[in-house]
């Protein structure tokens, strides 16, 4: 039953969204030229790069979770680079600046370990892809917390992806749509919003992500 006592001005809106990628003409054959595109590459290329992945159908190696990783390893071959540029967890920066620097230390400390950087094939070489993101209104909306029982399995993945993950870009604290939402509550929800911001939005797919969004809305409301 939903809790009608505790309404909020603002309800929740649930939004769609795909996530566009654009080619910026740009083409890396070794890790030199890679450097020098990182150095100037929007940060909606780098945000492709790594989150947008999540969005698109995987065929790669699952090890690697970011396309630079994937480049490394099976365009290149350099299977030491491959892991390192794998680690990086990009919900640890605070901003993609922060996350671009990282990557350029990365590359730029192999570069120094090896005396030849390889050079990629012609239809291998790591093209530039930057990101634009397509929102769309599902015109569905939410005003209660406990509705979200209901809602979030009806969610796509292109929903959990801007609410739970492009969010933490959109908003200064860095947090999902979920939380902010709730925070309208006061304290209400302050445990709640403490088990979603615990989620690891990086490692999983987003079914994934939506089957443990639904099961922890869940769980709370059935311990009320």
């Amino acid at each position: 039953m939903i809790d009608n006592q505790h309404p909020v001005n603002s309800p929740f809106a649930i939004k769609d969204c795909a996530l566009i990628a654009i080619a910026t003409g740009q083409r890396a054959r070794n890790l030199r030229e890679m450097v020098g595109y990182l150095q100037t590459i929007s940060v909606d290329s780098i945000y492709y790069h790594f989150w947008g992945t999540l969005l698109r159908p995987r065929f790669d190696d699952p090890e690697y979770h970011n396309d630079f990783a994937i480049w490394a390893a099976h365009q290149i071959h350099d299977r030491i680079l491959a892991e390192r540029l794998a680690v990086i967890y990009p919900v640890e920066y605070n901003n993609l600046e922060d996350l671009r620097q990282e990557l350029i230390e990365v590359i730029e400390e192999r570069l120094d370990e090896i005396d030849f950087p390889v050079w990629a094939h012609r239809d291998r070489q790591f093209e530039f892809i930057r990101s634009q993101i397509v929102v769309f209104d599902t015109h569905r909306k939410a005003h209660y917390a406990q509705e979200f029982v209901e809602i979030i399995p009806q969610m796509s993945v292109g929903s959990i992806f801007f609410h739970l993950i492009d969010a933490r870009r959109r908003h200064p604290e860095s947090i999902d749509d979920f939380q902010n939402w709730l925070l309208e509550f006061g304290d209400e929800y302050a445990e709640l919003r403490q088990k979603i911001g615990e989620i690891d939005p990086y490692y999983s797919s987003l079914s994934q992500l939506r089957n443990e969004l639904s099961q922890m809305f869940k769980n709370y409301f059935l311990q009320r």
